[in-house]
């Protein structure tokens, strides 16, 4: 099933994304409360699968010469973006896969994990939701 997301509220234009996530995967609520605030767009779990989240950040938080015109070369290597988030956001391997773009003045962070169990039954289903997201234009 394809999914697409991306905050307007208060937040200045974002590129929206599109990804794809099997039928019995379901979306969980996020709240401003959860840790990683207002940066988690969306999250995705399945109790047999794995789950997945969206962060969308400000390039800010990583460079402050971008002017609008972000890519992910220009904000650093991966090992840098996911260590600029913190333990918050549930990157940690050895159950990840992460997918990061860059658009406008955007960060995109798109993080599947699983549990050891998870991962060994399902991670070719989980390679195929990683590998699904893209940005919309």
């Amino acid at each position: 099933m394809n999914k697409v997301g991306g905050h307007g509220v208060g937040w200045s234009p974002i590129i929206p994304y599109l990804f794809s996530v099997p039928q019995d995967w379901e979306e969980v609520p996020v709240s401003i409360a959860d840790l990683g605030g207002t940066e988690i767009d969306l999250r995705f779990g399945s109790a047999k699968e794995g789950r997945l989240s969206v962060i969308v950040a400000p390039v800010l938080r990583f460079a402050d010469n971008l002017d609008g015109d972000a890519t992910i070369e220009k904000i650093g290597r991966p090992e840098t973006v996911i260590n600029a988030f913190g333990p918050e956001y549930e990157l940690e391997p050895p159950h990840a896969l992460i997918t990061a773009t860059a658009a406008g003045n955007r960060l995109y962070l798109f993080n599947v994990t699983g549990s050891g169990l998870q991962w060994k039954r399902h991670y070719k289903d989980l390679k195929k939701i990683a590998d699904s997201f893209r940005k919309t234009r």
